[in-house]
C-alpha cells in the first residue's frame, strides 16, 4: 500500500507579502515570529504595549515599532495584520483593522477568535463587509501528527472511522488575561481538540460535556476538567476528550505522567499518536503510529523532527497568503471557524444543562 502522509504546510509563491503585528507576547514572539522566520514570511512592523514590542523586534530583526496600533494600521506597506491579542480584545482591533481595508487585504486572528460566539460572529461579519480576508489560528490543525492523520484519512487507510479519542495529562500556563474572562479550559485548551475533530470528521451533531473546577487554577472559572463525546449520526462515530489539566499534585510534589495522546480506530486500521507540546521548551515531535489489515500486523511509524511549538505556527499563516494568492477560501477562515466557536458554545450549554447539545444551534442564530 502506498501511502503519503502530508504533514507540511503548503507555503504561497509570494512570502514577501508586508505583515504588521498587533501584540507581542509569548505566542506571537516565541512562535509566530519564530516560524515565520523559518518560513520566510516578512514581518515589517509590530506593536504592543509596553516594552516587549521593541524586545520582540530587535530579537527577530522587525524593522519598524510602533508606540500604538493606529499607527501601525496607518503605514501603508502592512498588506496583512497578525492579530495576537486576548479574546476579549480581538473585537476591538478588528473593528480598527477593517478601518484600513484600503492596503489591509487580511487579517490572522487568534484562537478563540472571540470571547463568545456573538463576537466571532461579529468579527466575520466585519471581515466579510470590509473585502478583507480572515484566517483564524487554530495552529493544532498544522501540528504534525495531526495533518499526517488527516492524511490517512483522506486516503481512506484506516477504514470508515468508528472511535477517536484524545487524553490530555498536561498542565498549561493559563495567562493573566484568563482571570477576568470567567472561564478556563474550555476556549482556551478544549478548543484544540474541538477544531482537531472537526478537521478530521467534520461537524458533529451534538456534543455532552461534563466539566469541574481544577483545584490548581486560582481564578474563578467552572470549565477546568473537562470531559465532553461528539456524536456523528450518519456514520456512528464517536469522538471524546479528557482534558485534565489537573493531572494529578505534579506541582504539588508529586511524580509526574505529563502528556497527550489521541487515537483513532476505524474499519481497516488504527492511528494512534503523541502531541509533543508537554515537553516545550524541549522539542519533542509529536508522533504517530498506524497499522492496517493490508499490513499483516505491521506497525508504520513514520518520524520527522519539527513540532508544534513553534514550527506549525507557520501553517494558518501560509494558508492566509495562499488564500490571498489564490482567491480561494483558507480551511481555516473565520466563517469555518465558526463551526468550532459553536461546538465550544454548545460543550458550556451541555456542562451546565447535563444534556447533550447541537452546535447548530448557533449557527443558524436560534
Amino acid at each position: 500500500m502506498s501511502v503519503q502522509l502530508n504533514y507540511e504546510p503548503v507555503l504561497p509563491r509570494r512570502r514577501d507579502v508586508p505583515v504588521g503585528l498587533i501584540g507581542a507576547g509569548f505566542i506571537v514572539a516565541d512562535c509566530h515570529l519564530v516560524s515565520y522566520r523559518d518560513a520566510g514570511f516578512n514581518p515589517v512592523a509590530i506593536t504592543s504595549r509596553g516594552e516587549s514590542a521593541r524586545v520582540a523586534a530587535g530579537r527577530h530583526g522587525i524593522p519598524k515599532v510602533y508606540d500604538t496600533v493606529d499607527e501601525l494600521l496607518a503605514d501603508r506597506e502592512i498588506e496583512v495584520v497578525d492579530i495576537g491579542v486576548p479574546p476579549d480584545v480581538q473585537l476591538e482591533m478588528v473593528r480598527k483593522t477593517v478601518r484600513h481595508a484600503d492596503h489591509v487585504r487580511g487579517i490572522l486572528a487568534q484562537k478563540p477568535l472571540g470571547a463568545s460566539y456573538a463576537e466571532a460572529a461579529e468579527i466575520v461579519r466585519l471581515c466579510r463587509e470590509a473585502g478583507i480576508t480572515l484566517a483564524v489560528n487554530q495552529n493544532m490543525r498544522y501540528d504534525q501528527s495531526i495533518r499526517a492523520c488527516k492524511s490517512l484519512l483522506e486516503q481512506g487507510v484506516l477504514g470508515e472511522p468508528v472511535l477517536a479519542t484524545i487524553d490530555m495529562r498536561a498542565i498549561p500556563h493559563w495567562m493573566p488575561w484568563q482571570a477576568r474572562q470567567g472561564w478556563c479550559t474550555l476556549r482556551i485548551m478544549s478548543i484544540h481538540h474541538l477544531d482537531t475533530f472537526r478537521f478530521w470528521f467534520g461537524d458533529p451533531d451534538r456534543v455532552f460535556a461534563s466539566t469541574r473546577p481544577d483545584p490548581r487554577t486560582s481564578f474563578e472559572h467552572t470549565d477546568g476538567v473537562c470531559l465532553y463525546i461528539l456524536e456523528y449520526d450518519e456514520s456512528g462515530l464517536r469522538a471524546t476528550s479528557w482534558d485534565d489539566v489537573w493531572t494529578g499534585p505534579a506541582r504539588e510534589g508529586a511524580g509526574d505522567d505529563i502528556r497527550i495522546h489521541w487515537r483513532v480506530e476505524g474499519t481497516r486500521g488504527l492511528a494512534k499518536g503523541t502531541i509533543g507540546w508537554p515537553s516545550y521548551p524541549a522539542r519533542t515531535p509529536s508522533t504517530i503510529d498506524y497499522t492496517t489489515v493490508d499490513d499483516n500486523g505491521r506497525w508504520h511509524s513514520p518520524r520527522w523532527e519539527k513540532v508544534w511549538f513553534p514550527d506549525a505556527f507557520a501553517g494558518p499563516m501560509a494558508e492566509l497568503l495562499l488564500a490571498l494568492e489564490t482567491g480561494r477560501e483558507a480551511d481555516l477562515c473565520g466563517t469555518g471557524n465558526l463551526g468550532t466557536m459553536a461546538l465550544v458554545e454548545a460543550a458550556y450549554e451541555s456542562a451546565v444543562s447535563h444534556a447533550a447539545v447541537a452546535p447548530s444551534k448557533w449557527l443558524k442564530g436560534e
